[in-house]
């Protein structure tokens, strides 16, 4: 019987979830692109995204599309697709996700958790604080490295063995440090689109 244990704005805790109610929840709510699943052995987060989850997200996914094509760096990006293994007991919804290395793998089909690698990259915005602790989901899939927004700063996190520690540089995209994904991402909200845009892509030409 599942409780709820902590209600939060725009945001669910359940424990006690079985995997069959988890799976029935995703199914009944595939058109519902506004609302995140989040399972861990029982337990389940269900979150109702706002504009102030979303815009960092939305940001931050297009910073990746803009550097990945100034560098000419393949990438695949997979939004929120669903990841989820019953043999874990652990599944996600990512607010965004980005396969690069594997990004050939992957690119021109639909991807399927049960036997695909983990997407190299993974974008998180929390800005509630309040929430089920999505790095032990993530280490369990191999997701290699996840940029997490608190709401004032981008900090990048690398797996290493079986825990992700933080990290000044992205590995998935070299040139991008926390500071300047940061930095571009407060610059975005006081700066049109096209100029923004343009900085970004001048930006990744310069020599480093």
């Amino acid at each position: 019987m599942a409780t709820v244990l902590t209600p939060v704005e725009h945001k669910v805790m359940l424990t006690g979830v079985s995997w069959e109610t988890y799976e029935r929840l995703l199914a009944e709510h595939q058109e519902a692109a506004g609302t995140r699943f989040i399972y861990d052995r029982g337990n389940l987060e269900i979150m109702v995204l706002s504009a102030r989850h979303e815009q960092p997200n939305r940001i931050l996914a297009l910073l990746v599309d803009l550097i990945a094509l100034e560098l000419g760096i393949r990438v695949c990006a997979v939004g929120s697709l669903t990841f989820r293994r019953e043999d874990l007991e652990k599944g996600f919804e990512p607010d965004s996700a980005f396969y690069v290395a594997r990004a050939n793998a992957v690119e021109g089909r639909e991807v399927d958790p049960a036997v695909d690698p983990p997407p190299d990259l993974i974008i998180e915005v929390d800005v509630t604080r309040e929430s089920l602790d999505r790095f032990p989901i993530f280490a369990a899939f191999g997701v290699p490295e996840v940029w997490r927004y608190d709401g004032s700063r981008v900090a990048i996190y690398r797996l290493e063995g079986s825990r992700y520690l933080e990290t000044t540089s992205s590995f998935a995209l070299p040139p991008l440090t926390a500071e300047v994904i940061t930095r571009f991402l407060d610059e975005r909200r006081r700066t049109d689109s096209l100029e923004w845009a343009r900085r970004v892509r001048h930006w990744a030409r310069q020599p480093s």
